[in-house]
């Protein structure tokens, strides 16, 4: 099999975890924001469910700590595409939007 098609395999798969780790990452904000808001509808005092919120905050941390982790692989795995002589660019399972000085546009606010 080309190396080609094979760096592809593992660049998409490298994109789809990537969307998950985000994924993850946006649905536990929501949930947290979810069980601020169910505090509030309930008249809970600050101390209810205080741990449970804490381990939120915990799996939250560890989800930040994988993306990071996840830039780290992407990095390296550029690297060894490189290596392995493949220089055409893999394209992600998402519309990457890259700010060029022409697509960005200014006015004058106030």
């Amino acid at each position: 099999m080309e190396k080609v098609f094979v760096a592809q395999r593992v660049a998409t798969k490298l994109f789809e975890t990537e969307a998950a780790v985000d994924g993850a990452l946006a649905q536990a904000s929501e949930l947290m924001s979810e069980m601020l808001s169910a505090r509030k509808d309930v008249k809970a005092s600050m101390v209810f469910a205080d741990e449970a919120q804490a381990k939120l905050m915990d799996a939250m941390k560890a989800l930040s700590e994988a993306r990071t982790a996840m830039v780290s692989v992407h990095h390296q795995l550029d690297e060894a595409k490189l290596r392995l002589g493949i220089r055409t660019k893999m394209f992600g399972v998402e519309n990457k939007m890259i700010a060029t000085p022409e697509a960005v546009t200014m006015r004058e606010v106030g």
